[in-house]
């Protein structure tokens, strides 16, 4: 009996907004404090506005995005509520953070000044947040400073020009829950909130776990947790987290375009990489670094650790090297037709490879996995709770 194939859609990323909020509220519930959700890069490749309110659905107190671009594109979609961003540079536009209502973050003295100058004399205040360096040694106002900044964040209230909202820091090795780092980040976070207080600070929230600290350590969860790629349902902290219950939001599909066979001494893509030792089948994937596909998925990996996908139930290691367009995977000998689906990645519950699988063989963290894929692809939403879904260009409304 003849196979009738499934209709064929193009290459694509679904992602089910069910699953953001189901992780939404279990991060909320299983924290025990505000959620703060974070959907910086286009919501970690899932759609930043999409992904926002979908998390508030959840039961998410806060939205968190880097930059103010990010943060004035959520306002403009009409997403309301607190939103949260921290990542300015020199001439950046506070006075349209204070008309779109953000809590806007400051590292120093400097930015204060800056934040003061641009928002004049509002009627009402506008709200900063202050971020500490507590050991990252990245963004946040280091130790040295956390006296000055915090005379000056006072002063600014007390003239009316903003309210303290909220001081935070980040920690580096949340994903390493037994580094002693942590204990030290942990204790000077302690440190800068007393100073807060004695130089007469009162903030809203007080925040310093993201989604590994959320899971694995109690004691940092404060007022709110952080949490990013927890509420896409990917885990912070592999090897560490026990399974609370998550569910990956997305999965990375495309049509098989092309199967050949290879006889052994055949060579697979660029460079000839890879030569077949046997009489094999191949497989075109139309999907290359281009769209995300990391070029590293095979050529890079070690012997037997390339890169998977599932075709029709089977998983399918990539073969040759990664093109800009396209892919090569090794189906065995068998045939399935062409159009057959794809799974790049996804959850478990499809059978074929997840992103921490691909991440693992391309030697990274499932956040670049899933943050980087996109390029052409279009990206749908569907939604498990109600069996609807909508198609949209990726970046599009």
């Amino acid at each position: 009996m003849s196979r009738t194939p499934a209709p064929v859609r193009p290459a694509e990323i679904v992602v089910d907004l069910a699953a953001i909020r189901a992780n939404a509220r279990l991060l909320r519930a299983t924290s025990g404090v505000q959620l703060i959700a974070v959907v910086k890069a286009d919501g970690y490749g899932h759609g930043l506005v999409e992904a926002a309110r979908a998390a508030q659905q959840g039961g998410a107190e806060w939205i968190a995005a880097a930059t103010l671009d990010e943060a004035l594109a959520l306002r403009a979609a009409g997403i309301d509520g607190r939103l949260l961003c921290w990542l300015t540079a020199p001439g950046a536009d506070y006075a349209a953070a204070a008309d779109a209502d953000l809590d806007v973050t400051a590292y120093s003295v400097a930015e204060l000044d800056a934040i003061a100058a641009a928002v004049g004399t509002r009627a009402e205040p506008v709200r900063i947040q202050l971020k500490v360096d507590t050991g990252l040694s990245r963004g946040g106002a280091p130790r040295t400073e956390w006296p000055d900044l915090f005379a000056r964040a006072r002063a600014g209230e007390q003239e009316g020009t903003w309210r303290v909202t909220g001081v935070w820091s980040h920690l580096a090795c949340a994903d390493e829950p037994d580094h002693p780092a942590n204990d030290a980040q942990e204790q000077a976070y302690r440190d800068a909130l007393e100073l807060a207080a004695r130089h007469g600070l009162d903030p809203e929230i007080r925040h310093l776990a993201n989604s590994a600290a959320a899971l694995l350590r109690p004691s940092a969860r404060f007022d709110a947790v952080r949490c990013g790629i927890a509420v896409y349902g990917l885990d912070p902290a592999p090897g560490h987290t026990h399974d609370v219950g998550l569910v990956p939001a997305m999965t990375v599909r495309a049509p098989l375009a092309m199967v050949k066979e290879l006889a052994p001494g055949d060579a697979v893509s660029y460079g000839h990489r890879w030569t077949a030792d046997r009489p094999t089948t191949v497989g075109l994937v139309p999907l290359g670094y281009g769209d995300g596909i990391p070029r590293h998925a095979s050529v890079h990996a070690t012997p037997g650790t390339a890169a998977q996908v599932a075709v029709d139930g089977k998983r399918r290691p990539i073969r040759g090297r990664v093109c800009m367009d396209q892919f090569m995977v090794d189906l065995g000998g068998d045939r399935p037709p062409v159009g057959t689906e794809v799974i790049v990645f996804g959850p478990p519950s499809l059978g074929g490879p997840t992103a921490q699988d691909w991440a693992e063989a391309c030697g990274t963290i499932n956040y670049e996995i899933v943050t980087r894929i996109g390029g052409r692809m279009a990206r749908r939403y569907v939604d498990s709770d109600l069996a609807a879904d909508s198609t949209i260009a990726r970046g599009g409304e």
